[in-house]
């Protein structure tokens, strides 16, 4: 059995991984990125197979890496995580740069990473990037923001391609009881009324009701 909320306690932080589409912007967030190697520094980072982001990656191999600090609005996050390039420009209306031939966010972020792609390996649902880091550039803000303080602070949910995703729990039915009589419905647990409850219509007692 796995308990996928313990997973949660796993450490992530909170990224948008940009690439070039032929001269158009586009990226979305992840928050599973680790550095892998010390020297000449090698980062694995996950993406789903789904995110158009990936098939840019695949096809140019480089993205760059920006660290969201936590001055980063909820809405900036929403608009590249919870929407595709395929149709969204996701960069309009969002001051960025190039660096190094892909961009990278002039705000909200603690510093920018610019990589090259060396291998992919592939699981069920996402490919996990082994990239090389290629040069590192200084953010404005201080303080990253943590894929918790996404959860706790700014109230947000992870998107359905990210690896942390989880469907939200199934909502209880609704319990109901049925007169075999009159066809009346008794909504709620009838067996909490007391012994003498009768149907209001018809008059049957509690115990011939039929639970839907």
């Amino acid at each position: 059995m796995i308990d996928m909320a313990l997973l949660m306690q796993l450490s992530y932080g909170m990224y948008i991984v940009g690439a070039d589409d032929s001269g158009r912007p586009t990226g979305c967030i992840v928050n599973a990125v680790i550095q892998i190697t010390n020297e000449n520094p090698i980062i694995a980072i996950s993406m789903n197979k789904d995110n158009y982001t990936y098939d840019v990656i695949k096809r140019t191999g480089k993205f760059s890496l920006s660290i969201l600090s936590e001055q980063c609005d909820a809405q900036t996050i929403a608009k590249f995580g919870f929407h595709s390039g395929r149709t969204v420009d996701k960069f309009a209306d969002i001051p960025y740069e190039m660096a190094d031939g892909v961009p990278i966010l002039k705000h909200l972020c603690t510093g920018y990473l610019t990589c090259n792609v060396l291998q992919m390996v592939e699981s069920e649902t996402h490919f996990v990037i082994l990239a090389r880091v290629a040069s590192t550039i200084d953010g404005p803000d201080k303080v990253p923001m943590t894929y918790d303080y996404y959860h706790t602070v700014i109230k947000g949910k992870a998107p359905k391609n990210a690896p942390t995703y989880q469907p939200p729990a199934p909502k209880p039915k609704k319990i109901s009881y049925v007169c075999p009589v009159c066809g009346y419905v008794y909504e709620g647990d009838i067996t909490q009324e007391p012994d003498d409850y009768v149907c209001p219509l018809c008059g049957v007692p509690r115990d011939q009701f039929v639970k839907q």
